[in-house]
């Protein structure tokens, strides 16, 4: 049951995966801003912080699966959408590089929904070529994670492989899970216990009454104020996103008012109760569970660490899914 993980961040899809009774004994890294929260949430796991493309596939453990979600900022709607020019697109190239030295029974990549948008097509259908080249029988699946419970909006691209070894097997998505969780179910409870950054929006540290309950201040953009991100408390988040400055409004406040085409204001008479998410509503919405702390002296290493993680219970749904379809290879 032992498998890898590539790009692995802070780690949310890696702890979905242990949900799931796998076990990650070697993931890799770069950024040196996560490493303290990977090795401090996952004591069990070897990190690799050297750069994807400087690690032979020999240094990797043998293992049953790969995982990882290899830098989305080129395929996403919110970035310059290079794609595979970006050289952080060209990373997928490394990912299937060690799939096919190292010939798990499966791999699973996750990335954002952008890198479906047609100017990518012929790119995308050449990643999907390389994997099946691999020796992979490969199925890529839209999924939204708040068919999952997780309590938010997060369309992602899923692509599985499972090696053709594996004879009559093909992933599809697990079974929407019905009822979708809220911003109530999440995060109601933590209400009157956070704080604000502080000095230039630095950790409060251990003065935070709830580990990583602290939220960035400072204003807000022309673009941030172009549409509504306020979500009631009876409804899912909007997508949590890497950047600070970007994280949704607190359910507390009134939804933002029209004013023009591309332009919102705060109701008039409760600007008070505007404010962003804190990390740690971040992460409730996420899905980590409150024992897994995150390390940063800025807030918006915070943010971004969570952002860019897999929703753990997403993750875990998936993982049972391919341990279920692969039982009978499973010891």
């Amino acid at each position: 049951m032992n498998i890898v993980s590539l790009f692995a961040g802070a780690g949310g899809l890696d702890l979905g995966f242990i949900n799931a009774r796998f076990n990650v004994v070697w993931a890799n890294e770069f950024d040196k801003e996560i490493w303290e929260t990977y090795e401090k949430n996952h004591p069990e796991t070897t990190l690799d912080k050297r750069s994807i493309t400087d690690i032979s596939s020999g240094e990797i453990p043998e293992c049953i699966g790969i995982i990882g979600g290899p830098p989305c900022q080129s395929w996403s709607e919110a970035g310059a959408l290079r794609g595979i020019k970006d050289t952080r697109g060209q990373l997928f190239f490394d990912f299937i590089r060690i799939l096919k030295d190292k010939q798990p029974l499966f791999f699973l990549a996750e990335n954002v929904s952008g890198i479906l948008f047609q100017r990518h097509n012929e790119a995308f259908n050449y990643l999907m070529e390389l994997f099946e080249e691999a020796g992979y029988r490969v199925t890529k699946h839209l999924v939204n994670a708040k068919d999952y419970e997780v309590p938010q909006d997060r369309k992602r691209v899923i692509i599985v492989g499972y090696n053709k070894k594996v004879t009559g097997k093909q992933f599809a998505p697990p079974a929407k899970h019905g009822n979708i969780p809220t911003l109530k179910d999440a995060i109601f409870d933590l209400q009157g216990k956070e704080v604000n950054g502080v000095d230039k929006n630095h950790t409060n540290g251990d003065a935070c009454l709830v580990p990583n309950h602290e939220y960035l201040t400072g204003g807000f953009s022309s673009i941030y104020m172009s549409r509504n991100r306020v979500r009631a408390w009876n409804e899912p988040s909007f997508t949590i996103q890497a950047g600070g400055r970007h994280a949704p409004l607190h359910p507390q406040a009134p939804k933002m008012e029209h004013v023009e085409k591309d332009k919102k204001r705060f109701a008039p008479g409760h600007e008070g109760l505007y404010r962003r998410l804190t990390v740690r509503e971040c992460a409730r919405i996420q899905t980590f569970p409150d024992s897994f702390t995150f390390y940063y002296s800025r807030l918006a290493s915070g943010y971004k660490m969570i952002g860019n993680a897999v929703p753990v219970k997403l993750a875990e749904a998936l993982a049972q899914k391919i341990r279920d379809d692969l039982s009978d290879y499973l010891t």
